[in-house]
């Protein structure tokens, strides 16, 4: 009765009935639409938002405190693509350089799913580390060059020229958009503090349920509109896009109570490890892995991963981080 009362909560949440609303709207075929700078500007906002709210709270709590979950955050995104690799490639059958694609985009993390993992602990008033937005900013980068050097070492024998594209690779993991504006804005959380938080709260604190109801209702149109491509990344990926986030999740709480987290802030890193990137990976493999297949990993990360994670995922990692941590005693 826990988990599903956590399920009735999290749908009951006006973010998630947002991103049914643009489900609604794309299916019934509406000629709402958002501009695209629109989008883009919710984008940057929320991303902003997070990274300076997080680098308030890496800034309170202290780096000695910070530094050994940020790790296994870091660990966790880096090896997330290394063994999907395999599973995509041989079980998958996908060719090479679509299955690095793919495991790139299941290490790295949707910004999103942890603002609506965020909203409902929040809702359920359970405490958490408030620090946990720095895993989502070095997470991002090591999933991201780790799917590129796989997809380059795998197209070698083609005369690739690896060197030069592994250092465009390297630009956009760490200099791209999501990543710059994550990590810069960290750090100027982290270097203002709680003075910083106090100027600034009536921009990046109280708009910011709004802006994110906004940018799920764009997301709910965007993942109805992909409803077709299910056809096309077939069965194995559509098993692939709830199982292996599943496994990444239990993974991540473990290591997060291992690592001294709460059961919140363990809950948060499972739901990292568990999402999977539509912002800053795709953006990555078009630059840097043109041949791979977009509708493979934008379909398996946005129609299948994505809402699943939002509406039964997180209740169900809360209930696995509560059980884990009373097994853990």
């Amino acid at each position: 009765m826990d988990l599903l009362e956590s399920i009735r909560i999290n749908l009951a949440s006006p973010a998630i009935l947002f991103f049914v609303l643009g489900i609604v709207a794309a299916l019934v075929k509406s000629d709402l639409r958002f501009p695209e700078p629109l989008y883009l500007g919710l984008t940057i906002y929320l991303l902003v938002a997070i990274g300076f709210k997080g680098g308030v709270a890496v800034s309170a709590a202290g780096i000695g405190a910070v530094w050994l979950p940020a790790l296994a955050a870091m660990a966790l995104g880096a090896l997330i693509p290394l063994w999907t690799y395999p599973i995509l490639r041989w079980v998958g059958r996908l060719p090479a350089v679509d299955a690095a694609a793919v495991g790139a985009h299941y290490g790295s993390v949707s910004a999103v799913t942890f603002i609506a993992a965020v909203n409902f602990l929040t809702e359920l008033r359970q405490p958490f580390e408030a620090y946990a937005s720095a895993f989502l900013a070095v997470m991002e980068s090591p999933a991201i060059i780790v799917g590129v050097m796989l997809g380059k070492l795998a197209q070698r024998r083609q005369g690739s020229p690896f060197n030069a594209v592994m250092r465009l690779a390297l630009h956009e993991a760490l200099l791209g958009r999501s990543v710059f504006l994550l990590v810069g804005s960290l750090l100027v959380g982290f270097v203002c503090g709680q003075r910083g938080m106090d100027a600034t709260a009536g921009f990046f604190v109280t708009p910011f349920q709004g802006v994110l109801a906004l940018f799920l209702l764009e997301m709910g149109m965007v993942a109805a509109r992909r409803l077709g491509d299910l056809r096309k990344v077939g069965i194995f990926l559509v098993v692939f896009g709830v199982v292996m986030p599943m496994i990444h999740g239990v993974l991540a709480i473990m290591l997060g109570q291992v690592a001294g987290l709460s059961p919140g802030g363990a809950m948060l890193l499972g739901v990292l490890a568990a999402s999977a990137s539509y912002i800053a990976a795709p953006a990555a493999m078009r630059l840097s892995l043109p041949e791979a297949n977009p509708t493979l990993y934008l379909t398996s990360a946005l129609t299948i991963t994505f809402p699943f994670n939002v509406t039964l995922g997180l209740p169900l990692y809360y209930e696995v981080a509560r059980w884990w941590f009373e097994v853990a005693k």
